[in-house]
Protein backbone atom coordinates (compact mmCIF):
# COMPACT_ATOMS: atom_id res chain seq x y z
CA UNK A 1 0.00 0.00 0.00
CA UNK A 2 1.32 3.43 -0.65
CA UNK A 3 2.10 5.50 2.37
CA UNK A 4 -0.57 8.25 3.13
CA UNK A 5 2.15 11.84 2.33
CA UNK A 6 1.29 14.81 4.53
CA UNK A 7 2.77 17.66 4.19
CA UNK A 8 1.06 19.66 7.13
CA UNK A 9 1.55 23.00 5.94
CA UNK A 10 0.15 22.99 3.02
CA UNK A 11 -2.60 20.57 3.77
CA UNK A 12 -4.20 22.96 5.86
CA UNK A 13 -5.29 24.71 3.00
CA UNK A 14 -5.80 21.88 0.42
CA UNK A 15 -8.19 18.77 0.29
CA UNK A 16 -6.58 15.63 2.07
CA UNK A 17 -6.60 12.68 -0.09
CA UNK A 18 -5.23 9.02 -0.21
CA UNK A 19 -2.57 10.17 -3.21
CA UNK A 20 -1.97 14.52 -3.73
CA UNK A 21 -2.55 16.59 -6.87
CA UNK A 22 0.90 17.32 -6.48
CA UNK A 23 1.90 13.76 -7.06
CA UNK A 24 1.61 11.86 -10.21
CA UNK A 25 -1.68 10.24 -11.33
CA UNK A 26 0.35 7.50 -12.04
CA UNK A 27 1.20 7.08 -8.25
CA UNK A 28 -2.85 6.89 -7.23
CA UNK A 29 -4.16 3.41 -6.63
CA UNK A 30 -7.53 4.15 -4.54
CA UNK A 31 -10.90 2.63 -4.90
CA UNK A 32 -13.28 6.14 -5.01
CA UNK A 33 -17.04 4.24 -5.23
CA UNK A 34 -17.86 1.02 -5.44
CA UNK A 35 -21.52 0.29 -6.95
CA UNK A 36 -23.33 -2.84 -7.77
CA UNK A 37 -26.34 -2.84 -10.79
CA UNK A 38 -28.94 -5.05 -10.07
CA UNK A 39 -32.28 -5.32 -12.26
CA UNK A 40 -34.51 -5.13 -8.93
CA UNK A 41 -32.04 -3.30 -6.39
CA UNK A 42 -34.45 -3.16 -3.65
CA UNK A 43 -35.04 -6.90 -3.61
CA UNK A 44 -31.62 -7.34 -2.41
CA UNK A 45 -30.49 -3.51 -0.48
CA UNK A 46 -33.10 -1.88 1.33
CA UNK A 47 -32.79 1.39 -0.53
CA UNK A 48 -31.38 2.20 -4.25
CA UNK A 49 -28.90 4.31 -2.30
CA UNK A 50 -27.19 1.20 -0.63
CA UNK A 51 -26.04 -0.06 -4.07
CA UNK A 52 -23.57 2.59 -3.92
CA UNK A 53 -20.42 2.63 -1.22
CA UNK A 54 -18.34 6.08 -1.50
CA UNK A 55 -14.83 4.93 0.04
CA UNK A 56 -13.08 7.21 2.44
CA UNK A 57 -9.63 8.00 1.76
CA UNK A 58 -7.90 6.14 5.10
CA UNK A 59 -10.61 3.00 4.56
CA UNK A 60 -9.75 -0.32 3.19
CA UNK A 61 -12.92 -2.19 4.33
CA UNK A 62 -15.69 -1.43 1.97
CA UNK A 63 -19.40 -3.31 2.69
CA UNK A 64 -22.37 -3.50 1.45
CA UNK A 65 -25.41 -3.59 3.52
CA UNK A 66 -28.43 -5.86 2.23
CA UNK A 67 -31.71 -7.95 3.39
CA UNK A 68 -31.44 -11.08 5.24
CA UNK A 69 -31.84 -14.28 3.44
CA UNK A 70 -30.90 -12.80 -0.30
CA UNK A 71 -29.08 -14.38 -2.96
CA UNK A 72 -25.31 -13.37 -2.97
CA UNK A 73 -23.60 -16.31 -4.87
CA UNK A 74 -23.04 -14.16 -7.98
CA UNK A 75 -22.53 -10.84 -7.43
CA UNK A 76 -20.32 -8.59 -9.47
CA UNK A 77 -19.22 -5.21 -7.81
CA UNK A 78 -18.15 -2.70 -10.19
CA UNK A 79 -15.30 0.14 -8.37
CA UNK A 80 -14.57 3.60 -9.73
CA UNK A 81 -10.46 3.85 -9.14
CA UNK A 82 -7.66 6.40 -9.56
CA UNK A 83 -6.79 7.46 -12.89
CA UNK A 84 -4.93 5.06 -14.54
CA UNK A 85 -4.93 2.43 -11.77
CA UNK A 86 -6.10 -1.28 -12.54
CA UNK A 87 -7.88 -3.57 -10.38
CA UNK A 88 -7.24 -7.38 -9.50
CA UNK A 89 -10.09 -9.23 -9.69
CA UNK A 90 -11.33 -7.51 -12.92
CA UNK A 91 -13.55 -4.58 -12.50
CA UNK A 92 -16.97 -6.13 -12.20
CA UNK A 93 -15.83 -9.81 -12.06
CA UNK A 94 -18.51 -11.74 -10.60
CA UNK A 95 -17.74 -13.68 -6.82
CA UNK A 96 -19.65 -15.74 -4.29
CA UNK A 97 -20.24 -13.48 -1.24
CA UNK A 98 -22.48 -15.86 0.64
CA UNK A 99 -22.01 -16.47 4.36
CA UNK A 100 -20.08 -12.89 4.97
CA UNK A 101 -17.22 -14.09 2.21
CA UNK A 102 -15.47 -10.86 1.59
CA UNK A 103 -13.00 -11.11 -1.73
CA UNK A 104 -9.55 -9.50 -1.47
CA UNK A 105 -8.80 -6.73 -4.37
CA UNK A 106 -5.71 -5.48 -4.95
CA UNK A 107 -5.39 -1.79 -6.67
CA UNK A 108 -2.41 -1.29 -8.41
CA UNK A 109 -1.07 2.43 -9.64
CA UNK A 110 -0.25 2.93 -13.79
CA UNK A 111 3.05 2.99 -12.64
CA UNK A 112 3.52 -0.13 -11.28
CA UNK A 113 4.91 1.07 -8.34
CA UNK A 114 2.45 0.88 -5.50
CA UNK A 115 -0.54 -0.86 -4.99
CA UNK A 116 -3.45 -0.96 -2.10
CA UNK A 117 -5.86 -4.04 -0.68
CA UNK A 118 -9.83 -3.94 -0.13
CA UNK A 119 -11.86 -6.06 1.35
CA UNK A 120 -14.98 -6.19 0.22
CA UNK A 121 -18.06 -8.09 1.27
CA UNK A 122 -21.85 -7.90 1.58
CA UNK A 123 -23.39 -8.13 5.13
CA UNK A 124 -26.54 -9.36 5.63
CA UNK A 125 -28.96 -7.45 8.41
CA UNK A 126 -28.44 -8.30 12.34
CA UNK A 127 -30.22 -6.31 14.65
CA UNK A 128 -28.52 -3.40 15.90
CA UNK A 129 -27.16 -3.19 19.13
CA UNK A 130 -28.25 -1.39 21.90
CA UNK A 131 -25.32 -2.08 24.64
CA UNK A 132 -22.00 -0.82 24.12
CA UNK A 133 -19.10 -1.78 26.83
CA UNK A 134 -15.98 -0.55 24.57
CA UNK A 135 -14.10 -3.29 25.82
CA UNK A 136 -12.77 -3.72 22.62
CA UNK A 137 -10.00 -1.02 21.45
CA UNK A 138 -6.63 -1.20 19.51
CA UNK A 139 -4.11 1.37 18.87
CA UNK A 140 -3.90 2.42 15.04
CA UNK A 141 -1.29 4.12 12.91
CA UNK A 142 -2.11 8.10 12.15
CA UNK A 143 -1.62 9.45 8.88
CA UNK A 144 0.79 11.81 10.21
CA UNK A 145 2.78 9.24 12.21
CA UNK A 146 1.84 8.33 15.41
CA UNK A 147 -0.90 5.97 16.88
CA UNK A 148 -4.54 6.75 18.61
CA UNK A 149 -6.76 4.30 20.20
CA UNK A 150 -10.08 3.41 17.88
CA UNK A 151 -13.15 1.55 19.48
CA UNK A 152 -15.53 -0.91 17.51
CA UNK A 153 -17.86 -3.49 18.33
CA UNK A 154 -18.12 -7.29 17.07
CA UNK A 155 -20.05 -9.13 14.59
CA UNK A 156 -21.04 -12.49 15.54
CA UNK A 157 -18.71 -13.74 13.43
CA UNK A 158 -15.51 -11.58 15.42
CA UNK A 159 -15.40 -9.22 12.37
CA UNK A 160 -15.26 -5.27 13.89
CA UNK A 161 -18.71 -3.67 12.95
CA UNK A 162 -16.71 0.14 12.98
CA UNK A 163 -19.39 1.55 14.29
CA UNK A 164 -18.01 4.40 16.56
CA UNK A 165 -15.76 6.57 15.52
CA UNK A 166 -13.73 9.85 17.26
CA UNK A 167 -11.98 13.23 16.50
CA UNK A 168 -8.25 11.29 16.61
CA UNK A 169 -6.94 11.04 13.10
CA UNK A 170 -7.90 14.83 12.37
CA UNK A 171 -5.90 15.51 15.81
CA UNK A 172 -3.07 13.26 14.35
CA UNK A 173 -2.82 15.78 11.52
CA UNK A 174 -1.57 18.78 13.90
CA UNK A 175 -0.02 16.25 16.40
CA UNK A 176 1.25 13.37 15.03
CA UNK A 177 3.79 11.24 16.43
CA UNK A 178 4.74 14.36 18.75
CA UNK A 179 1.81 13.29 20.69
CA UNK A 180 1.79 10.05 22.82
CA UNK A 181 -1.50 7.23 22.50
CA UNK A 182 -2.80 8.60 25.64
CA UNK A 183 -2.02 12.34 24.74
CA UNK A 184 -4.80 12.14 22.11
CA UNK A 185 -8.56 13.76 22.83
CA UNK A 186 -10.01 10.32 23.08
CA UNK A 187 -8.50 7.30 24.95
CA UNK A 188 -8.76 4.11 26.88
CA UNK A 189 -10.06 4.58 30.21
CA UNK A 190 -8.40 1.20 31.81
CA UNK A 191 -10.95 1.56 34.97
CA UNK A 192 -14.45 2.21 33.60
CA UNK A 193 -17.61 1.72 35.36
CA UNK A 194 -17.49 -1.61 34.33
CA UNK A 195 -13.85 -2.94 32.90
CA UNK A 196 -12.72 -0.42 30.29
CA UNK A 197 -13.83 2.73 29.50
CA UNK A 198 -13.40 6.06 27.39
CA UNK A 199 -11.89 8.83 28.43
CA UNK A 200 -12.25 11.92 26.44
CA UNK A 201 -10.24 15.21 27.25
CA UNK A 202 -10.15 18.61 25.57
CA UNK A 203 -6.64 19.24 24.11
CA UNK A 204 -5.11 21.93 22.57
CA UNK A 205 -3.94 21.27 18.78
CA UNK A 206 -0.82 23.26 19.00
CA UNK A 207 0.68 26.03 16.75
CA UNK A 208 -0.29 24.32 13.12
CA UNK A 209 -4.29 24.19 14.75
CA UNK A 210 -3.86 27.69 15.92
CA UNK A 211 -2.50 29.01 12.30
CA UNK A 212 -5.92 27.93 10.78
CA UNK A 213 -8.16 28.86 13.71
CA UNK A 214 -8.46 25.11 14.99
CA UNK A 215 -6.63 26.01 18.60
CA UNK A 216 -7.90 22.57 20.32
CA UNK A 217 -9.71 19.24 20.11
CA UNK A 218 -12.85 18.28 22.31
CA UNK A 219 -12.45 14.76 23.12
CA UNK A 220 -15.13 13.01 21.46
CA UNK A 221 -16.58 9.43 20.30
CA UNK A 222 -20.11 9.01 18.59
CA UNK A 223 -21.74 6.38 16.64
CA UNK A 224 -20.86 7.18 12.55
CA UNK A 225 -17.62 7.49 10.96
CA UNK A 226 -15.10 10.46 10.86
CA UNK A 227 -13.96 11.81 7.23
CA UNK A 228 -10.52 12.82 7.41
CA UNK A 229 -10.81 14.26 3.78
CA UNK A 230 -12.89 16.74 5.01
CA UNK A 231 -10.92 17.86 8.64
CA UNK A 232 -8.43 20.61 7.46
CA UNK A 233 -11.30 22.09 4.91
CA UNK A 234 -14.61 22.05 6.82
CA UNK A 235 -14.24 20.54 9.88
CA UNK A 236 -17.64 20.56 10.76
CA UNK A 237 -18.62 17.91 7.94
CA UNK A 238 -15.81 15.54 9.01
CA UNK A 239 -18.02 13.86 11.41
CA UNK A 240 -20.33 12.03 10.41
CA UNK A 241 -22.74 11.11 12.61
CA UNK A 242 -25.45 8.21 12.80
CA UNK A 243 -25.87 4.62 11.56
CA UNK A 244 -29.16 2.86 10.35
CA UNK A 245 -31.53 1.85 13.68
CA UNK A 246 -34.62 0.08 12.60
CA UNK A 247 -36.38 0.19 16.47
CA UNK A 248 -37.78 3.00 17.99
CA UNK A 249 -35.35 4.13 21.03
CA UNK A 250 -37.19 5.63 23.99
CA UNK A 251 -34.35 6.27 26.22
CA UNK A 252 -30.52 6.82 26.47
CA UNK A 253 -28.32 5.31 29.35
CA UNK A 254 -24.81 6.10 30.09
CA UNK A 255 -22.29 6.01 33.07
CA UNK A 256 -19.77 8.84 33.48
CA UNK A 257 -17.72 11.04 35.48
CA UNK A 258 -17.04 15.00 34.48
CA UNK A 259 -14.15 17.37 35.40
CA UNK A 260 -14.23 20.87 33.76
CA UNK A 261 -10.75 22.68 33.67
CA UNK A 262 -10.18 26.41 33.77
CA UNK A 263 -9.64 28.95 31.24
CA UNK A 264 -12.11 28.51 28.77
CA UNK A 265 -11.27 29.88 25.29
CA UNK A 266 -12.97 31.14 22.99
CA UNK A 267 -12.62 30.36 19.17
CA UNK A 268 -10.16 33.10 18.63
CA UNK A 269 -7.95 32.06 21.76
CA UNK A 270 -9.83 34.60 24.38
CA UNK A 271 -10.01 33.65 28.10
CA UNK A 272 -13.43 34.27 28.46
CA UNK A 273 -15.91 34.22 31.78
CA UNK A 274 -17.57 31.00 30.99
CA UNK A 275 -17.96 27.31 32.18
CA UNK A 276 -16.80 24.15 30.44
CA UNK A 277 -19.57 21.16 30.40
CA UNK A 278 -19.51 18.17 28.94
CA UNK A 279 -22.54 16.32 26.98
CA UNK A 280 -23.50 12.70 26.04
CA UNK A 281 -26.78 12.92 24.24
CA UNK A 282 -28.46 10.82 21.53
CA UNK A 283 -30.18 11.82 18.40
CA UNK A 284 -33.12 9.67 15.95
CA UNK A 285 -32.97 11.38 12.24
CA UNK A 286 -34.59 10.12 8.88
CA UNK A 287 -31.92 9.36 6.39
CA UNK A 288 -32.70 10.34 3.20
CA UNK A 289 -33.46 13.87 1.97
CA UNK A 290 -36.38 14.88 0.37
CA UNK A 291 -35.01 14.01 -2.83
CA UNK A 292 -34.54 9.76 -1.72
CA UNK A 293 -30.61 10.54 -1.30
CA UNK A 294 -28.90 9.50 1.93
CA UNK A 295 -27.48 11.65 4.17
CA UNK A 296 -25.77 11.76 7.53
CA UNK A 297 -25.78 14.90 10.14
CA UNK A 298 -22.98 16.70 10.89
CA UNK A 299 -21.09 19.08 13.35
CA UNK A 300 -23.42 21.83 12.10
CA UNK A 301 -26.48 20.31 12.10
CA UNK A 302 -26.58 17.36 14.64
CA UNK A 303 -28.86 18.87 17.02
CA UNK A 304 -30.94 21.33 14.35
CA UNK A 305 -31.53 19.41 10.91
CA UNK A 306 -35.10 19.45 9.62
CA UNK A 307 -34.51 15.59 9.78
CA UNK A 308 -34.40 14.60 13.31
CA UNK A 309 -37.59 13.27 14.51
CA UNK A 310 -36.40 12.38 18.28
CA UNK A 311 -33.69 13.99 20.87
CA UNK A 312 -32.55 12.57 24.02
CA UNK A 313 -30.27 15.20 25.63
CA UNK A 314 -30.28 17.04 29.34
CA UNK A 315 -27.75 19.70 28.26
CA UNK A 316 -24.43 19.88 29.84
CA UNK A 317 -22.66 17.49 32.37
CA UNK A 318 -21.89 18.94 35.46
CA UNK A 319 -18.83 17.83 37.72
CA UNK A 320 -18.77 14.92 39.24
CA UNK A 321 -15.69 12.32 40.58
CA UNK A 322 -17.80 9.78 41.02
CA UNK A 323 -19.60 7.43 38.65
CA UNK A 324 -23.34 8.57 37.61
CA UNK A 325 -26.10 7.26 35.79
CA UNK A 326 -27.63 9.12 33.09
CA UNK A 327 -30.79 8.36 32.32
CA UNK A 328 -32.48 10.77 29.87
CA UNK A 329 -35.48 10.04 27.32
CA UNK A 330 -36.34 10.53 23.79
CA UNK A 331 -38.54 13.28 22.73
CA UNK A 332 -40.38 13.06 19.67
CA UNK A 333 -41.44 16.20 17.50
CA UNK A 334 -43.00 13.52 15.22
CA UNK A 335 -44.39 10.16 14.65
CA UNK A 336 -42.64 7.38 13.33
CA UNK A 337 -43.38 6.15 9.74
CA UNK A 338 -43.08 2.01 10.65
CA UNK A 339 -42.88 1.27 7.04
CA UNK A 340 -39.94 3.82 6.79
CA UNK A 341 -38.73 2.10 10.09
CA UNK A 342 -38.27 -1.51 9.18
CA UNK A 343 -36.38 -0.37 5.78
CA UNK A 344 -34.00 1.08 7.64
CA UNK A 345 -34.99 4.75 7.01
CA UNK A 346 -33.85 6.13 10.17
CA UNK A 347 -30.46 6.55 12.03
CA UNK A 348 -29.52 6.78 15.24
CA UNK A 349 -26.61 9.09 16.66
CA UNK A 350 -24.85 8.91 20.25
CA UNK A 351 -22.81 11.80 20.80
CA UNK A 352 -20.24 11.96 23.74
CA UNK A 353 -17.69 15.26 23.98
CA UNK A 354 -15.60 16.53 26.83
CA UNK A 355 -16.73 20.17 25.87
CA UNK A 356 -20.20 21.53 24.61
CA UNK A 357 -19.18 23.76 22.55
CA UNK A 358 -16.00 21.79 21.42
CA UNK A 359 -17.42 21.77 17.44
CA UNK A 360 -16.89 25.32 17.62
CA UNK A 361 -13.48 25.01 19.24
CA UNK A 362 -14.59 26.48 22.32
CA UNK A 363 -13.71 25.06 25.70
CA UNK A 364 -11.10 24.40 28.25
CA UNK A 365 -8.23 22.64 27.51
CA UNK A 366 -7.88 19.90 30.45
CA UNK A 367 -12.14 19.60 30.82
CA UNK A 368 -12.36 15.65 30.89
CA UNK A 369 -15.39 13.53 30.24
CA UNK A 370 -15.10 9.50 31.11
CA UNK A 371 -17.72 7.46 29.76
CA UNK A 372 -18.88 3.78 29.69
CA UNK A 373 -21.66 1.22 29.81
CA UNK A 374 -24.22 3.48 27.09
CA UNK A 375 -27.56 1.67 26.40
CA UNK A 376 -30.16 2.21 24.44
CA UNK A 377 -33.81 1.15 25.77
CA UNK A 378 -35.90 0.56 22.78
CA UNK A 379 -40.02 0.14 22.35
CA UNK A 380 -39.41 -3.92 22.28
CA UNK A 381 -38.09 -3.77 25.89
CA UNK A 382 -39.58 -0.66 27.59
CA UNK A 383 -42.12 -2.66 29.16
CA UNK A 384 -39.47 -4.70 30.72
CA UNK A 385 -37.36 -1.79 31.83
CA UNK A 386 -40.23 0.20 33.69
CA UNK A 387 -41.03 -2.65 35.59
CA UNK A 388 -37.18 -3.27 36.72
CA UNK A 389 -37.10 -0.01 38.06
Amino acid sequence: MKPLKILLAVAFCGVLVSCFKDEPLNAECDIEQAYVHVDNPTDIFYSVTDTLVNVLSDVNNITFSVKSGVDLTAMSPLFRITQGATISPANGSTHDFSNNTSVTYTVTSEDGKWNRVYSVKFEEYTPPLTEFSFEHYYLTDGANGGQYYVWSDLNEDGSEMNNWATGNPGFNLSMGSSAAPDEYPSVMLPNGYKGAGVQLTTRSTGPLGAMVGRRLAAGNLFLGYFDLGSALTNTLQSTNFGLPFDHKPLRLTAYYKYSRADSYQDENGNIIDVQDMGNIYGVFYINHDANGDAMVLHGDDIKTSSQIVAIADIGGLDETDEWTELSVDFVYNREIDEDLLAAQGYSLAIVCTSSFYGASFRGAIGSCLCVDEINVIWDESSDEEIEEE
